[in-house]
């Protein structure tokens, strides 16, 4: 919603102060749709030479998420820290053939059922599960940094997948500058191909050509960079929930006690979705 408002706020202020200034606005909507069809023709084959299919969904995917927001709301991360907690008392209280059958297979479990939204995130899922099948098979024999490198290098992995249309966006944004000059040069060519015509028709000519280059300029940095900058805020809070779930595991495999590992978890949260520590032990104990 906000990024509607501010688009509508940007070309309100843009075009109204330039009419509000005495400018014509006649000549610039005239020229506007010439001057797109080049700049956003050589975007969308910029985006296509330097992507392959997977990276061109993703960036479809992104900026759906820039509309959206976060994948999961403050409740999720409760349960997150909620799930993981009680997954690692499973291990710690009944021994590693319990805690199998639940992250074997977490589709199955009953456990991981309380939970869907946090279940619907394979990613996620794949971390919690990943991480402590490893565990699990090494009969709880493995050394804690280890497993902490382990977690840190798979979220790293995904951290840089899920950031590749927020590249892809600020890239696409620090080139729009640039195309915005192609256009306005061939409108100059144009221009100097007409230079026996009517002064008034070559200061017409010149100007949509100059409106190739503000229109580069707008879009850069009125919009595209704007989108990705919204889009790196919205996958850094969609990343502090891998955050909680590792630091729970860690915790609990150096034998910090619950309410401390609890603690820990819940203050590597953002303050938009950052519990209070009695809600969160609260949840903890099912009320």
């Amino acid at each position: 919603m906000f990024v509607i408002v501010g688009v509508v706020i940007l070309l309100v202020m843009v075009f109204g102060g330039f009419a509000m200034t005495g400018g014509a606005l006649g000549p610039v909507l005239e020229a506007i749709p010439h001057e797109m069809l080049i700049i956003g023709g050589a975007a969308i084959g910029a985006i296509v030479t330097g992507n392959s299919m997977h990276e061109i969904k993703a960036l479809g995917g992104g900026l759906g998420k820039v509309f959206k927001g976060p994948r999961h709301n403050r409740q999720d991360h409760i349960d997150a820290i909620v799930l993981t907690t009680r997954l690692m008392k499973i291990l710690r209280s009944e021994g590693p053939v319990a805690l199998e059958s639940h992250v074997t297979d977490p589709k199955a479990s009953s456990l991981f059922a309380e939970f869907p939204r946090l279940l619907a995130n394979d990613p996620l899922v794949h971390l919690i599960c990943d991480t402590l099948t490893l565990i699990v098979v090494s009969s709880g024999t493995l050394e804690v940094h280890a497993v902490e490198d382990v977690m840190d290098n798979a979220m790293k992995t995904h951290f840089h997948e899920i950031h590749e249309p927020q590249h892809a966006l600020q890239g696409l944004a620090d080139a729009l500058p640039a195309l915005g000059i192609v256009a306005a040069v061939l409108g100059v060519v144009k221009t100097m191909g007409s230079i026996d015509k009517p002064p008034s028709v070559l200061g017409a000519m010149i100007g949509s050509a100059l409106v190739g280059t503000f229109m580069g300029v707008l879009l850069a940095y009125g919009i595209v960079s704007p989108l990705a900058g919204r889009l790196k805020q919205v996958l850094e809070q969609d990343e502090q929930i891998f955050q909680a779930v590792k630091q729970v595991i860690i915790a609990s495999l150096h034998g910090w006690p619950q309410p401390l590992v609890v603690e820990s978890a819940r203050s590597g949260l953002g303050h938009a979705f950052r519990p209070g520590l009695s809600e969160l032990l609260d949840a903890m104990r099912g009320r």
